[in-house]
């Protein structure tokens, strides 16, 4: 069983190398760009978050954006567009480099990803990933890291599918009501 698994593993990591290669060809094209999000995209990335989360959170993402502007701040906000359509925002990532933190090194998290249902499975998310995974390396950056929801088998499977899997540390928490 273990070796099944193995090879399924491996399987998936080699098709995820072959997705992030697709997808680190240039961001433009009759699909989709993807480029730094601005204060005008606010309000679709709130109401696509809103769509899939049930929050609306529209502060939180004007924060977000300014914090990514501030040049004292190694965080990153990126959007993925369709040039030809009005209804262009397919996508947004935001992620950020953090140091030291539980002693880690530094590494990039991926804070956000989201995806209009409509158009997930069309390399979206795979770009979007793949450009914040070049900020992260251009500022020498060799791990990226995200958390998941041991309840959410969509974000789960996307990420694993893009090679990332368990990291060293474990998250604890306490309800403090």
């Amino acid at each position: 069983m273990k070796k099944a698994a193995g090879k399924r593993t491996k399987l998936l990591r080699s098709r995820a190398v072959e997705r992030r290669d697709a997808a680190s060809a240039p961001k433009t094209g009759d699909k989709f760009v993807i480029r730094p999000a601005e204060s005008h995209d606010i309000g679709a990335i709130s109401a696509l978050d809103a769509r899939i989360t049930s929050l609306s959170k529209k502060q939180h993402w004007q924060d977000l954006l300014a914090r990514s502007k501030s040049l004292d701040f190694a965080q990153f906000f990126l959007v993925a567009d369709a040039p030809a359509s009005s209804k262009s925002l397919l996508g947004f990532i935001v992620g950020e480099i953090r140091a030291w933190e539980f002693g880690s090194a530094p590494s990039g998290w991926v804070y956000a990803l989201s995806v209009e249902p409509g158009v997930r499975e069309h390399g979206v998310g795979e770009a979007l990933l793949a450009a914040i995974e070049a900020e992260f390396k251009r500022r020498k950056i060799t791990k990226m890291r995200t958390m998941v929801a041991k309840d959410s088998p969509l974000p789960m499977l996307f990420f694993r599918a893009e090679g990332m899997m368990a990291g060293p540390y474990i998250q604890l928490e306490k309800d403090l009501t």
